[in-house]
């Protein structure tokens, strides 16, 4: 929402759009950079899913490809990998990064890494706080501020997740290069291209933290002012 004279607005929020766009930025880069760099050993991203996978005994987790660009992801309760069609079939240094990078949050899943079940199990309340929390705060302003202060604190959940996600993905990279290292995935020049690749996508996380703390702080001080007034 923006609000004639929204000073905190432009102070807050811009910025954290700005370094939002610059991280998206960042991640395309590094991403359309090394997609054109092939792997010496002639691996897919789906090749080394799977055998990341059945390395850590994780052989029911099944690896499929997914429509859309950079759209992979894991599912917990499907307990699949889903690959884009640009990593499943794709030989390259970004492919098997981004492949890995999936794996090690199949392994965070199966190994009960705190982090990850924690962002799990309030995934159901920040989607409730996200959508509830603006309404409450403008019924607020014309009845209670009471309501106020519950949506502010429903919109904090969503700060609380963006927090949470940060080790979750942050151990995701960590997990992925060891094993593209450890396993012989890559060789010394194509694993920095996967760490950079993994760290351009690491600031979008920061991105969205820092974005939606400046949202959080921003409806503080406007709301909270227009109460007082």
């Amino acid at each position: 929402m923006f609000y004639p004279f929204d000073h905190y607005y432009l102070i807050l929020v811009v910025p954290a759009l700005l370094f939002a766009a610059w991280a998206q930025a960042q991640v395309s880069g590094a991403y359309n950079r090394y997609s054109r760099v092939r792997v010496s050993r002639g691996m897919t991203g789906a090749m080394a899913a799977r055998r990341i996978l059945d390395d850590n005994g994780l052989t029911g987790v099944r690896v499929e490809r997914v429509a859309g660009k950079l759209s992979d992801h894991y599912d917990p309760g499907e307990r699949v990998v889903r690959l884009s069609a640009g990593v499943y079939d794709s030989d390259s240094v970004a492919s098997l990064g981004v492949a890995a990078h999936e794996c090690g949050h199949a392994v965070q899943h199966a190994t009960h890494y705190a982090p990850l079940t924690f962002r799990n199990a309030i995934i159901p309340i920040t989607n409730f706080g996200s959508k509830l929390s603006i309404p409450l705060i403008i019924v607020g302003l014309f009845l209670s501020g009471t309501l106020v202060d519950i949506g502010l604190l429903l919109f904090s959940l969503v700060a609380v997740f963006q927090l949470v996600t940060l080790p979750v993905e942050f151990n995701a990279s960590s997990r992925a290069l060891a094993t593209l290292e450890n396993g012989n995935f890559l060789d010394r020049r194509e694993l920095e291209g996967a760490r950079k690749v993994l760290r351009a996508a690491a600031l979008t996380y920061v991105a969205a933290l820092l974005v939606s703390v400046a949202q959080l702080m921003r409806l503080i001080l406007l709301f909270g002012n227009r109460r007082r007034d």
